[in-house]
């Protein structure tokens, strides 16, 4: 994950989904916000608990999710 300590997971929180520190706000509603149109100020004025960066930190946290993704095993020699 790209930041843990801003973006950490723990099993007894969300089902262990990645949140955002501080706001038990999960990466995934942030990213489903922002893919149906909203924007990073739309959701900073909706929810108080979300400070400046953590929409940042989510696109970041997503991205290198996406980067470590493997669709297909690494063949070894």
């Amino acid at each position: 994950m790209a930041d843990e300590t801003h973006i950490p997971t723990n099993p007894h929180v969300l089902a262990g989904k990645a949140i955002v520190r501080g706001a038990r706000i999960s990466v995934e509603m942030v990213i489903d916000l922002l893919a149906a149109g909203w924007t990073p100020k739309q959701i900073y004025e909706n929810d108080p608990r979300l400070q400046p960066g953590d929409v940042e930190a989510c696109l970041r946290s997503a991205s290198s999710l996406l980067h470590d993704e493997r669709l297909y095993p690494l063949k070894t020699a």
